[in-house]
């Protein structure tokens, strides 16, 4: 008669690499950071038939709306002066030029069925201290997804790429100054 194996499983399922002690998966680095199964949910008709009455879909919303979303509530916060890497910059000043703005600029998400991660990258304002304008960008982020999305956050990553000095590169004082310029 053969013997049976009494130890625990620790088979994992796709994207894991394993379980911690409590029985938490472990996700497989370059895993994703959100759920991605597939959620039945349901819609609330909004002023069809009755109030307060859901009707079954699904409400996709598109990537780039929820990375505008988190762009437009990191430039409220206080001591951020713009978004995105210096060469996300260029371009996003170019775009200002021509009269268009990308309100997404600096930011990226990843997007599951409930859930949602962002990286925000930012330039802080001197003297704003760097952290607590880094956590007010966390907040804001979290919140306005949750509130606008409806959708969960899993975590939201803030990157300061630059220190903005007031003065340094204002084009439109230096320029003004500036002795034989013709306007």
């Amino acid at each position: 008669m053969a013997a049976t194996d009494k130890t625990p499983s620790t088979a994992t399922t796709p994207g894991t690499v394993g379980t911690t002690p409590s029985g938490a998966t472990i996700p497989a680095a370059g895993a994703s950071r959100v759920d991605k199964a597939p959620v039945a949910s349901t819609t609330p008709a909004s002023g069809v038939g009755t109030p307060g009455v859901a009707s079954p879909g699904k409400t996709v919303i598109a990537d780039g709306v929820i990375s505008k979303v988190a762009g437009i509530a990191a430039r409220e916060v206080p001591g951020v002066h713009a978004l995105g890497g210096g060469a996300a910059r260029a371009f996003g000043a170019l775009r200002d030029v021509i009269g268009s703005s990308d309100l997404s600029q600096g930011v990226r998400v990843e997007v599951g069925e409930t859930q949602v991660a962002a990286d925000v990258t930012i330039v802080v304002e001197y003297p704003q201290p760097m952290t607590l304008v880094a956590e007010q960008v966390r907040a804001a982020v979290a919140r306005a997804i949750e509130d606008l999305v409806g959708m969960q956050v899993a975590e939201v990553n803030v990157a300061i790429n630059d220190v903005h000095i007031p003065g340094e590169d204002d084009d439109d004082t230096a320029g003004a100054a500036a002795p034989g310029r013709v306007s």
